[in-house]
Parts: structure tokens; C-alpha cells; sequence
């Protein structure tokens, strides 16, 4: 019987492709850490890093030879998101798009909920 539960945080193919060739150049054993952070002009903002090192209650979003780390306390505020990465003329970033923001900024790394 198939699974029928969205995953709590999906990762789009160029997403994944960009994470696993960001680990591959820094020799592998990583991954993408996402957190949220409180912060930004609109409440909170997205945090983006490589990291080593999963904590316990981390949980690991995998997509092919990617890997996302994600703790707990923000997955609360990423549920149901979708991890993107884009690269065009004005630059190269991931982004999320979360269905739990009600605002954000312009920037595109902060957001609220309500």
C-alpha cells in the first residue's frame, strides 16, 4: 500500500542537485542545514549552512545524494514547504516556499505567520 503522508519538508530536483554538488566540492559527510531563526524584518528569516554534525532530533530530509537537516522547532514553522534553488541573471539562492507564511519581505529571507 503506497504512503499517502506528504513529507513535512520537500526538496525540488534543482534543490537537491545544487545541495549534493555544494557537499560532493566540500569532499561529502554534509549536509544542508535549514533552521528559522527569530529575526528579519518580518519576524523570522531562514538560515542556510553545511553541517556536519546531525543532532539527535534532527530531522533528515534525503533526495538522491542530498541531504537536509532540519531541527524541530523549525520544522513547526516548515511544514509543508518546499526548498527550491534558482539561478538566473540576478543571482544564484535557495528559497523556500512556505505555506505557513502569511507575509514576507522583500528581500525574500524573512517571513511571518499568523
Amino acid at each position: 500500500m503506497p504512503n499517502d503522508i506528504a513529507p513535512p519538508f520537500r526538496l525540488t530536483d534543482r534543490a537537491a542537485a545544487r545541495i549534493a554538488a555544494i557537499v560532493a566540492a566540500e569532499g561529502g559527510n554534509h549536509a544542508l542545514r535549514v533552521a528559522v531563526l527569530a529575526g528579519g524584518c518580518s519576524g523570522f528569516q531562514y538560515k542556510f549552512e553545511l553541517d556536519g554534525n546531525r543532532a539527535e532530533d534532527d530531522v533528515v530530509i534525503a533526495e538522491g545524494a542530498a541531504q537536509v537537516f532540519i531541527d524541530p522547532a523549525s520544522l513547526d514553522l516548515l511544514a509543508g514547504a518546499e526548498l527550491d534553488y534558482t539561478d538566473s541573471l540576478m543571482g544564484s539562492h535557495f528559497a523556500v516556499k512556505n505555506p505557513n507564511a502569511s507575509s514576507a519581505c522583500g528581500c525574500g529571507t524573512s517571513f511571518s505567520v499568523d
